[in-house]
């Protein structure tokens, strides 16, 4: 099968174009390098042991993905390509729409020229909104966002149902995601984001490494063990793996169809960073500071369907999440 994965040289991307490849997929990553590292096709060629083929393109150029798709007879799309920091989305809104939902509308235009019928859409749980209690089912209600991003997320899985709507050919699986965090074994591939990182686990690899000082654990007056947040983090391996399951669903099954990808569990902010500690041996020095707005107490996921769909579950512990994630970082100044 001849694979479009938009957004393939980032952190999710490119462990999904690991998979692919190594289950004998042809790979086309389409990627304008705006949260990426050129080299990133290399490494997954290096771990997968076959190259993607890749483009240096925004996905809202509606040229360059005809090119693509006039070179190779794309069967199915993964698509990721966009902005996803949830406090810059905040700070400028219009930037997250512009980007997000004209690439998503660009791509299924010039799906639509090609006949391709079949994309797998990485959405997120924060669609959930704040009212839902845990843990998040897919048929709960879906339409409160509590910032820019996570309304792109709404409105892009919207323009999907209502395109399977008007065409009964048209195929499209919204994987939710939870937490995602770790690394590819190898150290190879990992998050490695801009400048200070949004994220808690590339934030804790670095105050680990030295580079940042300490971890700031936002809130610890919440209703929960240690007082801390409740998240549900997954071995982004495991998620890359739920991928290769929804493409080889969605070929078969017309529709639009919400599944959540989470452990189904939820672990404390300062579960994980003791779990690190545990895994790494590095000491995670921190401090409890205020709460952060819009953080919830506790997020997890049901994730009953993805496994009666696709037959998956995600498999990897948490100390497996925190040693991959520092042996990604600790060799990240090697490359």
């Amino acid at each position: 099968m001849n694979v479009l994965v938009t957004g393939g040289a980032g952190y999710i991307g490119s462990h999904t174009c690991v998979e692919l490849l190594q289950a004998g997929h042809r790979v086309i990553i389409a990627d304008n390098l705006s949260n990426a590292s050129a080299d990133v096709p290399e490494r997954i060629a290096v771990i997968a042991g076959a190259a993607p083929v890749f483009y240096q393109v925004d996905v809202r150029d509606k040229d360059a993905l005809r090119e693509i798709f006039r070179a190779y007879a794309i069967d199915s799309v993964i698509h990721f390509a966009g902005f996803k920091a949830v406090g810059e989305s905040c700070r400028e809104p219009l930037k997250y729409y512009r980007n997000n939902i004209d690439s998503t509308l660009t791509l299924l235009e010039v799906m639509g020229e090609f006949g391709c019928k079949t994309i797998v859409f990485s959405s997120s749980a924060t669609v959930y909104g704040p009212n839902n209690p845990v843990p998040y089912r897919e048929d709960m209600p879906a339409n409160v966002a509590t910032n820019p991003y996570g309304w792109t997320k709404l409105m892009i899985e919207q323009i999907l149902r209502d395109q399977a709507s008007a065409d009964p050919e048209f195929r499209a699986v919204l994987l939710r995601y939870f937490n995602p965090i770790g690394a590819h074994p190898t150290g190879l591939l990992g998050d490695d984001p801009n400048g200070i990182p949004n994220n808690l686990m590339p934030y804790v690899a670095r105050v680990a490494a030295g580079i940042l000082p300490k971890l700031t654990v936002f809130g610890g007056d919440y209703d929960t063990p240690d007082g801390t947040c409740l998240r549900d983090y997954l071995h982004v391996v495991d998620l890359a793996k739920g991928h290769l399951a929804a493409i080889d669903y969605a070929a078969s099954h017309p529709g639009a169809e919400a599944i959540n990808l989470g452990t189904g569990s939820g672990v404390s902010v300062l579960e994980l960073v003791h779990a690190f500690t545990r895994a790494t041996g590095r000491e995670v020095p921190y401090v409890i500071g205020p709460r952060r707005d819009g953080d919830l107490p506790m997020v997890w996921a049901d994730a009953g369907k993805a496994k009666a769909l696709l037959g998956w579950t995600a498999e990897k512990t948490l100390e497996e999440m925190c040693r991959d994630s520092w042996s990604f970082a600790s060799k990240a100044g090697n490359r």
